[in-house]
């Protein structure tokens, strides 16, 4: 088996036993991002190759030093492009920061550091994270290492295509509204949504405030429940962190479902739900009821006013967050202009995207004077009521689950041309983020055109425990499948 094929945690105990060396775990991966990466583009940025082997080895001499002997360490990883990284590019696919290197790093990114995980590059990512395909980037599509023709999904559909194919161990992404869940569902990996407050937001360059949060994406969810473990920590930098009292995600790793109680929301499965994408669902819980755990069907209602709630909501705190992007202290600035008004109106014209200009446009209207009440305002009483349908879910079950998305991955272009239709492709997933729950993305099967099919397990807020546990006992019934793509450099694991 190939290096790039493992596990983060089987490559990182592979190097703790000094079976693989971490400078041979990242010449491996460098190997399978320049066979695979001019296909599916899945980086904005890479490292210089030298700076990544030089860390390779700082990181080698730790670990024979005892001084690092965490389960990551020495595991090679990529940062999606919204996270600050210290004198790295970070552009958040945009061409308004497209020469941006920040003064600090994400704690998140700090976390992994300490781990001693090796930073490789930056991900693709719809610009500012606003889109569902990773079509959005002001750097280029990135496409789905299971058929070339298809998105990867967005936002985080550089870290998903990268894991898939291989061109890193594990990767960070983030989710505001189904941005880790999505594409891990179209690119038949699995990710993490944790609950909001549990990882820093500080040094994520920011979308909608109350609904961002960092989470892993990985092979399994051993990795999962591993990386979650090293990058969640209370923050005092973030003022939305949370001190937790317990962090052992791990401990979650059982195959033992006997007992719990998995609600299955009638509103998921109705008009708009692939048949293929049901029936793989239904397999999956059905594979849970025969492991032990109690599966029924529930009302959750709410869900069809959840999109025009998450879209009110995100583009208002995102018309907002992006105001402070006018070409001023940073970022691209227009060339010819006249006057200080001038300069703002063409650089912010010139540097944001269509999706991005439509959501501030979005965004600004709901929050301006005659319509503040009418919409902002009604929409988070929504989020509420929401947050309370979950609340009474909760009271009866442990888990509950549904599809990650309606749909396997569409074709490139075919649901850019439709923004109404991308928007409803986040049916499944944005309620989590308006209550502020946790979720997880697990692969259960796929189509006849052999693409990946996701199954979302929703806990509620702090208990990942539970969905971590879910997702494994399910795992458990099946081999973990990568593309034809991800086999194709050299390096043989030892």
């Amino acid at each position: 088996m190939k290096i790039t094929e493992l596990t983060a945690v089987t490559l990182g105990k592979k190097i703790k036993a000094k079976e693989i060396t971490v400078a041979e775990a990242v010449s491996a991966v460098l190997e399978q991002i320049e066979a695979v990466e001019g296909d599916v583009h899945a980086y904005v940025t890479l490292k210089d190759k030298e700076k990544v082997l030089k860390k390779a080895e700082e990181i080698q001499a730790k670990i024979d030093a005892g001084e690092l002997d965490g389960p990551l360490a020495g595991v090679p990883v990529a940062v999606k492009d919204n996270m600050c990284t210290e004198g790295v590019l970070t552009t958040c696919s945009s061409k308004i920061l497209s020469n941006f290197k920040p003064t600090y790093t994400a704690e998140a990114v700090k976390n992994l550091e300490k781990a001693g995980a090796v930073i490789i590059g930056k991900t693709n990512m719809d610009e500012f994270a606003m889109g569902s395909t990773t079509e959005t980037s002001a750097y280029g599509v990135t496409r789905n290492p299971w058929d070339l023709e298809h998105v990867p999904g967005g936002s985080s559909g550089g870290s998903c295509a990268a894991v898939a194919a291989g061109e890193c161990l594990f990767a960070l992404g983030s989710d505001t509204g189904g941005s880790i869940r999505q594409p891990s569902s179209f690119c038949g990996v699995t990710g993490l949504k944790p609950t909001y407050g549990t990882v820093s937001r500080y040094g994520l360059i920011a979308y909608g405030s109350s609904l961002d949060q960092i989470g892993p994406v990985a092979k399994d969810v051993t990795d999962c429940a591993t990386i979650l473990e090293a990058i969640a920590s209370y923050d005092k930098k973030d003022s939305t962190s949370v001190k937790r009292e317990d962090y052992d995600f791990t401990s979650a790793l059982v195959d033992d479902v006997k007992g719990m109680r998995i609600g299955i929301p009638r509103d998921y499965f109705g008009e708009g739900l692939d048949p293929e994408v049901k029936e793989a669902i239904l397999a999956a819980a059905k594979v849970l009821e025969e492991k032990g755990a109690i599966v029924e069907e529930f009302d959750l209602s709410l869900v069809e006013y959840a999109i025009p709630a998450y879209y009110v909501i995100a583009c208002a705190e995102a018309s907002s967050n992006l105001a402070r992007f006018d070409g001023v202290k940073y970022g691209y600035r227009a060339k010819d202009y006249e006057g200080l008004h001038n300069m703002y109106k063409k650089t912010r014209s010139e540097g944001f995207g269509a999706e991005v200009k439509r959501r501030i446009m979005l965004g600004s209207f709901v929050l301006s004077s005659g319509y503040y009440d009418a919409y902002y305002l009604k929409a988070l009483r929504t989020k509420a009521l929401i947050k309370k349908a979950f609340d009474k879910a909760f009271e009866k079950y442990d888990v509950i689950l549904g599809p990650a998305a309606p749909n396997t991955a569409p074709k490139i272009g075919d649901s850019l041309s439709d923004p109404l239709k991308m928007y409803l492709g986040d049916v499944y997933t944005i309620s989590v983020n308006l209550a502020g729950l946790p979720g997880m993305s697990v692969p259960c099967g796929r189509d006849a055109k052999g693409l990946p099919i996701g199954l979302q397990l929703i806990g509620d807020c702090f208990k990942e425990k539970n969905i971590i546990r879910a997702a494994y006992a399910y795992e458990q019934t099946r081999k973990y499948e990568a593309p034809k793509l991800a086999k194709t450099a050299e390096g043989e694991a030892k």
